[in-house]
């Protein structure tokens, strides 16, 4: 049985994919997984270029046909690398139309799909996830609500939907926790990793970073197992 494969997604920008990215990675290292990072995100790697002297990463263009077949070739010559795949924002379309030749692979390759969708309030996440659950039904997707945008009770038209039904049957959801917006822009502006961050920061910064480590950690211990 190969390592699983982390899809990192939400079909649109903003929602915090890159971030979670990055938590799920630095959560993963800790529990030494030897990890493969498929940064899709071409137009804008924030992840590849934060983790890629750390953790083997890859580029791949899933808008088109061939960069799905690419990503069923590199699972099936590694299957030792628990995956983790950073979508871009336009991740949906390419979905849509290529999704098929991963998910009908995943059987044959003897790995699990997990798919991570995070999510913010509006109501457009709730209508592209619903697309994206008709592609990969059959494996497993788990929602995320990026705390970022506001407490869970701000979440009320996913909290109140039937797509949350749908994902509960076989998933669950879980409250991504918040980081203070200059640890934020550490991430993405400095492209540095979590553990670097921890090793340069100021104390305050550091705490900071260990709180939200922490409760990161609590979410992907209920993905992981």
């Amino acid at each position: 049985m190969g390592k699983p494969v982390y899809m990192v997604s939400g079909s649109k920008g903003g929602v915090g994919k890159s971030i979670v990215s990055m938590s799920l990675i630095h959560y993963l290292s800790k529990r030494d997984e030897k990890l493969l990072l498929i940064d899709a995100d071409t137009a804008n790697p924030d992840v590849g270029k934060a983790y890629g002297k750390t953790v083997e990463t890859v580029y791949i263009n899933l808008d088109e046909k061939d960069g799905w077949m690419d990503l069923v070739n590199r699972l099936a010559v590694q299957p030792d690398e628990t995956v983790v795949v950073n979508t871009p924002a336009r991740s949906g379309v390419g979905v849509k139309l290529y999704g098929t030749l991963l998910t009908e692979s995943m059987q044959e390759l003897g790995r699990e799909l997990v798919t991570l969708w995070v999510i913010n309030s509006q109501r457009d996440s709730l209508q592209l996830l619903k697309e994206y659950l008709d592609t990969v039904g059959g494996h497993t997707t788990h929602v995320l609500r990026n705390l970022y945008h506001g407490p869970e009770r701000k979440f009320e038209l996913y909290n109140n939907s039937k797509i949350r039904a749908t994902v509960e049957a076989q998933g669950k959801t879980f409250n991504f926790p918040e980081v203070a917006d200059r640890i934020s822009d550490l991430l993405h502006s400095e492209r540095l990793t979590i553990e670097k961050v921890i090793e340069v920061a100021p104390i305050g910064n550091r705490a900071e970073v260990n709180r939200w480590v922490k409760e990161c950690a609590s979410v992907f211990d209920g993905v992981v197992a």
